[in-house]
C-alpha cells in the first residue's frame, strides 16, 4: 500500500518547500509516499473559475487509477482533532487500499467531477487556508499522525 500527496502547481515558496520537505523526509521512517504535481498548463491561466477547475479536473482524474482511495483536502470536509486524524488514519491504512491519495487541489477548488470521484473529505479548518499553506499543514499532520500511532514524543 502506498500513500500519495497529489498538488495542483507548483510551490513558488522556497522557505515552504524547504519546510514541506522537512516533514516528508521524517515520513519515510512511517510510510512510503510519493508526491505528484500535477502542472497546469500555462494556457490555464486565461480560463475563468469555473473553467479552470474542470481543466485542473481533468488533469486530476487522468492521475488516478479506478483502486485509489481518494481524499480531498477541501475547506468543507470533515475536521478532526490530531488523535482522532490518527485514528482515522490507521483505519484507511488498514482498509486494503492499494494506493491512498491525498489531493491538495488548486486555488479555487474542485471540479463537480473530482468531488464526485472522492471517497472522503477532509478538513483542515474551518479557516481559509492558501493552497500553498495547506501542503505544509497537512504534511506535518501526516507526519503527526504517524507519531501518534507509535506513540512517540512528538505529539506532547
Amino acid at each position: 500500500m502506498k500513500l500519495c500527496l497529489f498538488l495542483v502547481g507548483e510551490t513558488d515558496d522556497a522557505e515552504l518547500s524547504r519546510a514541506i520537505d522537512r516533514y516528508v523526509s521524517r515520513l519515510k521512517h512511517y510510510c512510503s509516499l510519493e508526491i505528484e504535481v500535477l502542472k497546469t498548463p500555462k494556457q490555464f491561466k486565461k480560463l475563468g473559475q469555473n473553467e479552470l477547475k474542470s481543466a485542473e479536473g481533468k488533469l486530476i482524474l487522468e492521475s488516478l487509477t479506478g483502486q485509489d482511495y481518494l481524499i480531498l483536502l477541501d475547506e468543507r470536509g470533515t475536521e478532526f482533532t490530531s488523535i482522532a486524524f490518527s485514528e482515522k488514519l490507521q483505519k484507511w491504512l488498514n482498509g486494503g487500499h492499494r494506493r491512498i491519495v491525498f489531493l491538495i487541489g488548486g486555488a479555487f477548488g474542485f471540479s463537480d467531477d473530482v468531488y464526485q470521484r472522492a471517497d472522503f473529505k477532509l478538513g483542515l479548518s474551518k479557516m481559509t487556508l492558501t493552497h500553498q499553506m495547506v501542503r505544509l499543514f497537512f504534511t506535518e499532520q501526516l507526519y503527526r499522525g504517524f507519531t501518534i500511532l507509535k506513540n512517540e514524543k512528538y505529539h506532547h
